[in-house]
Formats: C-alpha cells, sequence, structure tokens
C-alpha cells in the first residue's frame, strides 16, 4: 500500500511541473500583447517583490559570501534568469507552446554533451543512443518532419530559440551543482534574482525604445502575477518538497511529463492541435532521456540537476 507521504510528494512533483508548463502557455498567449523582455522584467520584478520579506534578512547575513563570489553569482544570474526565461519568450513569439515544452526537456541531453566535451567525462552506448534518439526527435519537430527543411535549415525561428534556451539552462545547472557552501537556498535564490534583473534592465529598456509598451490588459497583469509567483516561487517550494519526499530521481522523472501538462493547456486555452508529429517527437526525446539518463545506476547524479530546475522554469 502506497504511503501517505509519497503520494505527497508525487503530488508536489506534478502540480510543480504543472505550474511550469504554464510558463510555455504565458510565452504563446502573450505573444502579441507584450514584447518578450518586458514579459522577462516584470515576471522577476513580481518574484522580488514576493520573496523579499522573506530572504531579505538571510540575504543582508550572507554579505561576506556575496562578495566572495561575486563573479560565479553573476554568471548563474546571468544565464538562469536573464537569459534563459527572455529566450523563452523570444521563441513563443513564433513556436507553439507544445514545441517550447518540447524541447525544454532535452537539457539533460545537453548536459551529457558538455560533461564530455568540458570535463571528459565517459559517453557509453546509452548516452551515445539517447543522445541521437533526442536530436532525431528535435531535428522532426523543428523541421516539421520535412527533409526538405532540414537541406535548407528553415527552421522555426521560435524552435532554435528554444533549443539555444534549454542548452542554456544546461550550463546553468552544472554550474548550480557547483554552488560554493555557506549560503541558504532563500538568500542565494533573492540574490539571483536581482543581480538578473539588473543585468536584464538595459535590454529592456532598449526594447522600450524601439517597441513602445501596448495598452496593458487585466489578463496581461493576472499571466505576469501567474509566472512571478506560481511558476516561479510556488512551484520552486512545491519541487523542493517532492525531492526532500521521494528523491531527486522520482522527481526528475516526473518533470519529464512537462511536454503532456504543456500540451493540455495549450489545447485548452491556446487551441493548438496535437499531431501525430508531437507524438512521434515526444516518443524518440523521451525514449532517449531515458536510455541515456535512468538506464544506467552510475547516471543517477544528473538526475539530480532536475533539482536546479526551481524558479529558472
Amino acid at each position: 500500500m502506497t504511503s501517505k507521504p509519497l503520494l505527497i510528494g508525487f503530488a508536489c512533483a506534478i502540480a510543480a511541473t504543472i505550474l511550469w508548463s504554464g510558463n510555455f502557455i504565458v510565452a504563446r498567449g502573450l505573444s502579441d500583447a507584450i514584447a518578450p523582455l518586458n514579459l522577462a522584467f516584470w515576471r522577476w520584478v513580481v518574484a522580488i517583490l514576493v520573496l523579499l520579506p522573506f530572504a531579505i534578512k538571510p540575504l543582508l547575513a550572507q554579505k561576506s559570501w556575496l562578495t566572495e563570489n561575486a563573479g560565479y553569482l553573476s554568471i548563474v544570474s546571468l544565464l538562469g534568469v536573464t537569459l534563459f526565461n527572455s529566450l523563452i519568450y523570444y521563441a513563443g513569439q513564433s513556436s507553439s507552446a507544445i514545441n517550447l515544452s518540447l524541447i525544454a526537456i532535452t537539457f539533460p541531453v545537453f548536459i551529457l554533451v558538455l560533461s564530455r566535451l568540458f570535463l571528459a567525462e565517459a559517453i557509453g552506448w546509452n548516452k551515445f543512443g539517447g543522445i541521437v534518439l533526442v536530436a532525431a526527435g528535435i531535428l522532426l519537430l523543428i523541421s516539421k518532419g520535412d527533409v526538405a527543411v532540414l537541406t535548407e535549415l528553415a527552421f522555426s525561428q521560435g524552435d532554435i530559440w528554444m533549443l539555444l534556451a534549454s542548452l542554456i539552462f544546461a550550463i546553468y545547472s552544472m554550474l548550480l551543482k557547483r554552488k560554493p557552501g555557506g549560503i541558504g537556498v532563500p538568500a542565494f535564490q533573492l540574490a539571483s534574482f536581482i543581480l538578473g534583473l539588473v543585468f536584464l534592465l538595459p535590454f529592456y529598456l532598449l526594447e522600450l525604445y524601439f517597441i513602445p509598451s501596448k495598452e496593458v490588459e487585466s489578463s496581461t497583469v493576472m499571466s505576469i502575477l501567474y509566472i512571478g509567483i506560481f511558476a516561479s516561487l510556488l512551484a520552486f517550494i512545491l519541487w523542493n518538497k517532492a525531492i526532500a519526499v521521494i528523491g531527486a530521481v522520482n522527481a526528475g522523472m516526473v518533470y519529464y511529463s512537462l511536454p503532456i501538462f504543456s500540451g493540455i493547456l495549450a489545447i485548452a486555452i491556446l487551441g493548438e492541435a496535437v499531431t501525430s508529429l508531437h507524438l512521434y517527437s515526444t516518443l524518440l526525446i523521451l525514449s532517449g532521456i531515458l536510455l541515456a539518463v535512468v538506464y544506467n545506476p552510475s547516471n543517477v547524479d544528473l538526475n539530480k540537476l532536475a533539482t536546479n530546475k526551481r524558479s529558472a522554469k
């Protein structure tokens, strides 16, 4: 009989994944209502304001850590806060929410490739096979099943932006795994939010200069509040609860269901259609991830990187 804590743990993981899937719906749904950097900027403003009362005292108590690790903090803030979600919102301008979520879950394979290139970690047959399957799934998705598109390099711009975002998140995850000790999670989170927003500010102002803000509708405000509060902070709390109860590997497996929830929301809210192409791509990508990351027990540590998803999704 399944224990109650186990059920709670999986429920928290599923809830966090559903909340993150909503980020792709917002990215696509608001593509005509608000410019990408405008959306990213106000998302982080909301997240900072909500987190501030709970994390400001721990943050101020960690001044020495912030000074000693300013370079590291700057890099992870730039990657995880400034660039990652901004690219998602750019991708939402020309790609479907279903495509965005499918490409988003490929980051573990990018971690494998980067680990091979920069850390000289071996790639066994299962990892290599998984990389091939994921690559095939991505190519099928972004080419829309047309080989001519591959030869002409006429990919959807949004799919390419999302692929770059997934690569950036893989680098961010590898760096986050090596975070220096001595600072609590809320303080680190707030510091990275604030610094990432500072890096984003000049680009946000530049975008405002070239793309004047449109009249803000109530639905836009509600969407920004959603991604700032629920997709950032609440999802982070639920995810960490899930990790504590069921472990990183099980929680990571739940995260791979992201395209399912994004697909359901995209159909219900945006009226997007799920085609056989999406199903085949999903099968290839998930099979590749399972083969490369899950099949070999020695790869368990890579699954722990899923714990870093936190507010960056």
